[in-house]
Formats: structure tokens, sequence, C-alpha cells
């Protein structure tokens, strides 16, 4: 026998009003005036699942949705929830054939996108043989599917479908930081466990904060952020709807007032350089993380150097819904990722699956409750993947003797110099550390011998000096070590990224090949 409590739906948004929060507002959008009230939003949901029942989309079919961070986006989401429809949330900066992948192997019977992505999407839905139904949110570019406020009007309000915690409950889309994107399957009790965890234990939100992360919704990071952890609390959110770039961030932080800002590596490192220019966002914060990408020693100094605020950074995953392993406010250490978040356990295992001690370099496993229930339609990645009770994450670490643990790269990205390993992320590290380098990422490449060797692509800032390629590689190789520097680096304008920030060094690789 199923019970209602286990729906997620209960938790996060039902809860509130019997808690006496009503009246309070849990989202609003930077910019727009637009704003949902803990009772706004469980009256919304309540109508979504009104209307997709209406729409005869039934329980455990999916509802993709390329929406935009807006008001609708967590609407739609517990609309789904609470009458056992999948939410699919899709990254909203993919290509047209992309979103045709997706849509074909998630078999969505019903899209929900916001009107600005329309025409990415729209070559897509022809000839798609599972969509039923399009719902577009704002104004509409074409008249053959209702809008968002037709799709909903008069439909009658549901109660939360009851549902057990171990039930299916949403889809994530892996970022594709090593290829094509893989649909994560989460269970309903996955959310409440990354609040129990990582926002409880690191995060420690309460009914007073008001939370802005950059990071968006659909990202496994973003959903956490601006989602499960303040609702678990009866916090703030605030949406920001279009693209994350330096000055925005900076003037939102100063108009929205947040007291906590989720960012990720690339997007700090570039808003530290905005600072050096044109000053600093009057906000007042009391936190701000960082995930997707480890974040450099230099760029965590420097931004608390203008805001008086460490960035807390951590590990997660898309598999795992969040942050697994983390620094704290009262113990944190810049260079490293922190140590477990409690709730979760690590180790680190050789190529034979051996663990490996104190100083060496282990693929990290993990072991908590937020773990997917596997990869939807993979069965092979998935079993490689979820090893019983354990996770791979594909990241390569090391484990300090004070229990600290040391990115080293991914396992894909790792290669070996004269025999030994080689961290990618170190040798990016040393190079971001210079001045003149907003970015670095570095592969291997093979030399006139076919040997492995560094090679570095850079993005530069400020005023480099003359030789710029010899006062880099004479940093790195004081910073470092004289072997690890890069023998070869190449200027571009930017680096491969996923829409969450993840450099993409799989595209530079087949750039060496």
């Amino acid at each position: 026998m199923t019970s209602t409590t286990e729906n997620a739906a209960s938790f996060f948004v039902d809860r509130h009003l019997i808690e006496g929060r009503g009246e309070k507002i849990a989202y609003r959008e930077a910019g727009t005036g637009r704003h949902l009230t803990f009772q706004q939003l469980k009256t919304g949901a309540d109508t979504i699942a009104g209307a997709l029942l209406r729409a005869d989309v039934r329980a455990e079919e999916r509802a993709a949705m390329l929406v935009l961070d807006t008001i609708e986006w967590p609407q739609i989401f517990f609309g789904a929830l609470k009458c056992g429809v999948i939410p699919v949330p899709i990254n909203t900066l993919l290509a047209t054939p992309v979103y045709d992948a997706i849509l074909r192997d998630s078999r969505a019977s019903i899209l929900f996108v916001s009107a600005p992505l329309y025409a990415a999407v729209a070559p897509a839905l022809d000839d798609n043989p599972y969509l039923r139904q399009v719902v577009i949110i704002g104004e509409n570019p074409d008249n053959a599917w209702p809008n968002y406020d037709a799709f909903i009007d008069g439909a009658p309000p549901q109660i939360t479908h009851p549902a057990s915690a171990d039930q299916i409950a949403f889809w994530l889309y892996s970022s594709g930081s090593t290829g094509q994107p893989k649909g994560v399957q989460h269970v309903h009790s996955s959310l409440k466990a990354t609040a129990d965890t990582y926002g409880a234990h690191v995060l420690r939100l309460t009914e007073e904060d008001t939370v802005f992360s950059a990071a968006k919704l659909f990202f496994a990071y973003g959903l956490g952020n601006a989602m499960t952890f303040p609702l678990a609390v009866g916090a703030t959110t605030v949406l920001f709807a279009g693209r994350p770039t330096p000055a925005a961030m900076i003037e939102t932080l100063d108009l929205e007032k947040p007291t906590v800002f989720c960012g990720v590596p690339t997007l700090f490192a570039a808003m530290v350089a905005e600072m050096d220019r044109s000053g600093l966002p009057a906000a007042p914060l009391r936190g701000c993380i960082s995930a997707g990408e480890a974040l450099p020693k230099d760029v965590g100094k420097r931004w608390q150097t203008h805001t008086g605020v460490p960035i807390l950074d951590g590990v997660g995953s898309t598999e795992m819904l969040h942050i697994f392993l983390s620094n704290r406010a009262d113990d944190f250490e810049y260079g490293t990722s922190g140590t477990p978040v409690p709730g979760y356990g690590v180790r680190l295992v050789n190529e034979a699956g051996k663990e490996v001690g104190d100083n060496e370099i282990g693929e990290m496993l993990v072991n908590g409750a937020s773990a997917a229930s596997g990869y939807w339609n993979q069965r092979d990645k998935s079993r490689a993947t979820f090893e019983g009770v354990w996770t791979r994450t594909g990241d390569k670490y090391e484990r300090r003797a004070d229990g600290r643990y040391v990115y080293c790269g991914r396992t894909d990205d790792m290669f070996k110099v004269s025999g030994i390993w080689v961290s990618p992320f170190e040798v990016e590290q040393a190079l971001a550390s210079h001045p003149c380098v907003l970015e670095a990422a570095v592969v291997a490449a093979r030399d006139a011998q076919g040997l492995e060797k560094p090679k570095a692509y850079i993005v530069l800032e400020g005023d480099p000096p003359m030789d710029m390629e010899a006062a880099l590689i004479a940093h790195v190789k004081a910073r470092i070590g004289k072997w690890k520097y890069p023998r070869w680096i190449e200027t571009v304008s930017d680096l491969p990224k996923t829409a969450t920030g993840k450099i993409q060094r799989f595209k530079l690789r087949e750039g060496v090949e």
C-alpha cells in the first residue's frame, strides 16, 4: 500500500500550507516582478496535475520540460509528480538534433516549451511518433499548439497522487561532458535524501534565506540549489531566465540581495575578472557554493578577497543528484574537494578494483541514498556504473592523510608521462593561477616519438607578455614540477563546455588525434 506522504510533492509543496507559509514568497523572478507564494505554488501544481490528466497524459508517461527558469518550472515539475507523470527537464542550450534524440529516447507524450526555445525544438516535433501534445509557455509562435494559459484554464485541481519512496519520480539527462546525454532515473525519496544530507549539513539554509543559483534547474546541481534545498526549509528562491553572464550575475546579486549564491568554477572565474574591472556586488552574502568542475584555488581566494565570503567547493553528479563530497563553512581548503558529506560513503579504487591508500590516485565510488535507479534503455552502462550500493563517478581522486580529497581529473582525461599519472586539473590550476590566464584545459597529445605529453588550451585576459608560452611554462614548472609542464600551449577564444559549465575535454582530444 503506497502512501501519499512518500510522493515528493507532499513534502516539498503541500507541507508548507500546513506549517503556515501559504503567503510567504517561494519564488521570484529577477527583473520581471513575477513571483509565487507557497500557496500559489501548490495551487499551480494541483492545476497542472489536473490539466495533465484532462489531456490524457497517464501515470508513468513522460512530460518533457524544455523550460527556462521561470515560475512555471516548479509548478510543472511538481504538478507532474502529483499525478504520477514523470517530468523530464531538458537542457535549454542544445541543438535540434539532440532535442530530437532526447524526445525520442524518453518517448515523452507531452512537451512543455518556453516560447524563446520553440524554434530550436520545432523541427524535431513534426514526425515524432510519441508526442501527443505540446504546450508553449509565453507568446505562442505556432497556433497548432495551445499556450500554457489555455492548457491549464479550467482544469480541475488534483490532490497529490500516492507514490512509494522507491517509485521513479523524474529523469534528468546527463550533461554530455563525454558524449551523448543519458536518461538518469531518480525515485521520489532521492530529493529529500539530498536535502537531509548536503542541504542540512553543508548548505544549512533557514527559512530566512534567499537563494540564487546561476546553475539552471534542468541541471542536477541547479535543481537542488533552486528547488530542493529552499523548499525543504521554506526559504525563498530567485529565478533568472537569461544567460548567466558575469555582468548579469553581478547585477542580479546587487538587485535581488540573496544570502546564498550557487555558481560553477568557470562563472566564478569570469565574475572575479569582472569584479577586478568594475567593482563588487552589494549583496548580503553569507554563503557561496560551487560544483560541476573542481574550483581552482586561485579563483576561490580572489572571490573571497572581493566578497569576504568563501566558496565551498563540492563534487556531485547527475547520478547522485547533488553534492556528496564538499568543503564546509567551518572546514574548507581551496584546491581540495573537502570530505564526504554526512550520509555518503566514498572509496577510491585502482583499475583492478582494489582500494588505494592515502596519497595514491584512484577512481572514486560513492554510496548514498540519492543514487539513481539507473539509466533509461542503457543496460550495459547501468551495470558498469551502478555496482550494488556503489556508484562509479568516473572521477580520479587522491585522498590525503588528513582525509581531504584532491581532484585529479576524469578517468578518461588522465594520462601518464614517463610512467607517472598526470592530473590535467593540477596543470590547469597552475596555468590559471597566472594573472593573464582566465581559463585553461589540458589534454594528452603525442610528441614526435609517439609519447603522451600535456597540451594546454588557454583563454587569456589582461595584457600577456611578449613570450607568453615561455612565461607560462616557467610558471607551471615553478608551481608543480618540471616534468608536468605543457609541451604545447594554444590560445583560444573559449573552451568547449556543456551548458552546465563542464569543459568537454573529449572535444579537445579529438583535435589532437
